[in-house]
């Protein structure tokens, strides 16, 4: 047929691919496990993103309110909660992915200080538990099916709902979401994969090809072309064209862009825009410091204030956990010495209490505010009278 191939390299066999005429059902979608709901790059985005920031902003310990409010040693417990040697940042994003994906978490008390409260939790995965309120109106857990002493076991959840022990889960909620995200992506890389449109046309401008004559040309080059790079060489009259499609015409991009955005939205609002996703509005950013302020009074707060309650629940009263939110807030040097030069002109800080934030030693003179600018000089009158007066 006036094709020349190399010499035709031993057959090869495959599994045969699935022609795709209609999209994934959700049935191949299961997210029974906290963990499968990840493989959606935008909740894996949002969930790491607020787990990240809550559990590695620093964490301090304080006494009173106000103007008697006084900085504590950390307790050494507080800063491993767990006892493993993780330490506390390790501890806490379990902790907040729990939170974020089954909507509570669970642990085991294994120490607690004379006066009750806890000193070391060891956390459980939240897919092992199990827990209902008997005949009784008394709470029942089980770790693997298998009962425990609710005197040990330990319970933090979000998301409440009345008469429910266990909080609701944000995956269990939008799973239809977090599934048309999933399949979405399943989808894309079939069409693109598995020849939902042929790859190329091979074709003879010299002749009209009957059936056969056409499978055997396909047929010898497809075992030319097959698991090698090597240039192919084609008679009179034949011509091989790539088909390329732009995904913009395959509406995949949209849909999936579309489908992420919501699944950020899950986990609060403004995720979206800040990970990047087309929601089509209008919110932009024009600092670093506007977007961290965003983030943190519309979706990160919520998860700071509970990871606090958590914190101060393992101190001993009247002490209390709060987490530094102002290292979120990284603005540029100008802007920060603007703020620093405001708060010591209003006395509202000491000298020493800025040079801390800048990780620089303390002064002697430094402990109080910052002394008044003196007055600038006031002019004085001109009692010689200008030249041309009082003639």
């Amino acid at each position: 047929m006036g094709i020349w191939f190399r010499k035709p390299q031993p057959e090869r066999r495959s599994l045969p691919r699935q022609e795709m005429s209609a999209p994934p059902s959700f049935s191949s979608i299961d997210l029974s496990s906290a963990e499968s709901s990840l493989q959606s790059v935008a909740v894996h985005s949002s969930v790491d993103l607020i787990a990240s920031l809550g559990s590695e902003l620093p964490v301090h310990v304080y006494s009173g309110d106000g103007a008697q409010r006084v900085k504590r040693q950390t307790p050494g417990y507080l800063l491993d909660p767990a006892g493993d040697g993780h330490g506390l940042p390790d501890w806490a994003y379990q902790l907040l992915m729990s939170w974020l994906l089954r909507g509570n978490g669970y642990g085991d008390i294994l120490a607690t200080a004379p006066s009750g409260y806890p000193t070391q939790v060891k956390l459980f995965h939240p897919d092992d538990i199990g827990g209902w309120i008997d005949k009784d109106g008394n709470p029942v857990w089980t770790v693997n099916g298998k009962r425990i002493d609710s005197a040990r076991f330990w319970h933090r959840r979000v998301n409440p709902v009345a008469d429910r022990i266990q909080g609701l889960s944000p995956i269990g909620m939008h799973a239809a979401q977090i599934g048309l995200s999933l399949t979405t992506t399943r989808y894309g890389l079939q069409w693109f994969a598995d020849g939902a449109h042929p790859g190329g046309m091979l074709t003879n401008e010299l002749t009209d090809l009957k059936p056969e004559q056409a499978k055997t040309a396909k047929d010898r080059f497809m075992a030319a072309v097959r698991g090698n790079r090597e240039p192919v060489v084609l008679g009179r009259g034949w011509k091989y064209e790539s088909i390329q499609v732009a995904p913009e015409e395959s509406q995949f991009l949209e849909t999936a862009g579309y489908t992420e955005a919501q699944c950020c939205r899950i986990f609060g609002p403004g995720l979206a825009e800040i990970l990047g996703y087309e929601s089509g509005g209008s919110l932009t950013y024009s600092t670093v410091e506007g977007r961290s302020a965003h983030l943190l009074v519309y979706s990160l707060n919520k998860w700071l204030r509970r990871l606090e309650r958590v914190l101060t629940d393992m101190l001993p009263r009247p002490q209390y956990a709060r987490i530094d939110r102002d290292a979120l807030l990284q603005a540029t040097t100008l802007d920060r010495w603007k703020v620093y030069q405001l708060q010591l002109s209003t006395k509202a800080r000491a000298i020493n209490e800025v040079r801390d934030d800048e990780d620089w030693p303390a002064v002697p003179w430094g402990a109080g505010p910052a002394p008044a600018d003196p007055p600038e000089p006031e002019d004085k009158p001109d009692d010689e009278p200008d030249e041309g007066e009082g003639n």
